[in-house]
């Protein structure tokens, strides 16, 4: 939201700026969603609902991670947030004490340290770089388990790398995690339906259920339907733990929003082309935009196999001399000198926890992709040797 901040900020300034920062699809949700919304106005759906959020919801959501994930909850075992943020961040809140750890896996989305600082928590950051494919390993998490170990987070697909684990790599890490009854395991599955080159989401209680009773499944309708603005989100797990979630939500928020919560159910229950056309065309898009950067000398995109983000190394290019002199001595100068000298924004890679990196997101259009992609190629052309 900083980058994004930075580049309307540019633009104000009459500068033309290419976003490649943001975490949204650039179309509009799609309109039987709407009409729902609208139609939810209109028959008074505007005052208080329940905090963990209304019966028609988490029964649709429970409908969904049974059709979808082969996961079984009553709907009293989900809770309904604003946002997957939010549920993330009030079940740190509910279960975290000074000093108790969660276990971060590299590169990671940005605020999950933030949350877990903030709860008195202590993150435990796991590289793991693109030897593993930007996964975490088995081995590297039992070394990180501590008696202080309160939580793993898994993101798959994972943003900022668009990393998928596969069946047998999830079986491997939920194994461990069978060994260290007090840890338990949340799950962020937002971008579960933007999969690509085969990839298959699986969610690790599919393959380990005996953990259900210390998981937290995390998700929401904000990327799969293009609802970012709605602010929807929910989690799946022991009723103890929703329950709790559900009681500080009473205390801050209240409840989610009336309106967004009934646009959400026909999101879950009704016609899903529009899932699948979104994912069709993250898919050319993420083959159009990582050619593009791979034709770039000193760029190395591996392909993502989800999500609507590529994460391209630019170690090639640390070291190099911009036509003013200024050696780019990190990923944050070379993000600086994209934005300064090509006019397009990206987001370092040291904020998501990996060095010279950085991440693009291939949710905005094609042409956009393609003048970004160019006008990055020229102004690399420039740069000289040390």
């Amino acid at each position: 939201m900083a980058a994004k901040s930075r580049v309307d900020a540019l633009r104000a300034a009459g500068r033309s700026i290419i976003d490649f920062t943001i975490g949204e699809p650039d179309f509009p949700t799609p309109p039987h969603i709407v009409t729902a919304g609208i139609n939810a106005l209109k028959a008074g759906h505007t005052r208080y609902t329940g905090s963990a959020g209304t019966p028609a919801l988490r029964a649709a959501i429970a409908e969904k991670l049974a059709r979808e994930n082969g996961l079984t909850y009553a709907p009293d075992h989900i809770v309904v947030g604003n946002g997957a943020k939010h549920i993330i961040y009030n079940a740190f809140a509910a279960t975290l004490n000074d000093g108790d750890e969660v276990i971060i896996p590299t590169p990671y989305w940005v605020s999950y340290p933030d949350m877990v600082a903030i709860n008195g928590g202590t993150s435990v950051i796991v590289p793991c770089d693109a030897s593993t494919g930007f996964k975490l390993t088995p081995e590297a998490l039992e070394k990180s388990i501590t008696a202080r170990t309160r939580w793993l987070i898994l993101n798959t697909p994972n943003n900022p790398t668009g990393a998928v684990y596969s069946e047998t790599e999830l079986r491997a890490l939920c194994e461990v995690l069978v060994r260290y009854p007090q840890v338990w395991l949340m799950t962020d599955e937002i971008y579960e339906h933007f999969l690509y080159a085969g990839a298959r989401h699986i969610s690790p209680l599919q393959v380990a259920p005996t953990l259900a009773c210390r998981t937290l499944v995390v998700n929401g309708v904000s990327k799969a339907y293009a609802m970012t603005g709605w602010r929807i989100g929910y989690g799946a797990g022991p009723r103890s733990l929703t329950n709790a979630i559900a009681l500080l939500i009473s205390q801050s928020t209240t409840c989610p929003n009336a309106m967004s919560q009934t646009a959400a159910v026909i999101a879950l229950t009704g016609p899903q082309d529009c899932v699948k056309e979104a994912s069709d065309l993250f898919a050319a898009r993420r083959d159009h935009m990582g050619s593009l950067l791979n034709d770039i000398p000193g760029i190395d995109c591996m392909m993502p196999d989800g999500a609507f983000y590529v994460f391209p190394s630019v170690a090639g290019l640390v070291g190099k001399a911009t036509p003013q002199g200024t050696v780019l001595k990190s990923d944050v100068d070379v993000m600086t000198f994209f934005l300064e000298e090509a006019g397009v924004a990206t987001i370092d890679g040291s904020s998501y926890g990996q060095s010279s990196y950085i991440r693009m997101s291939f949710a905005t259009s094609t042409e956009q992709i393609t003048l970004g992609c160019r006008q990055i190629s020229a102004a690399v052309s420039q740069l000289t040797k040390q």
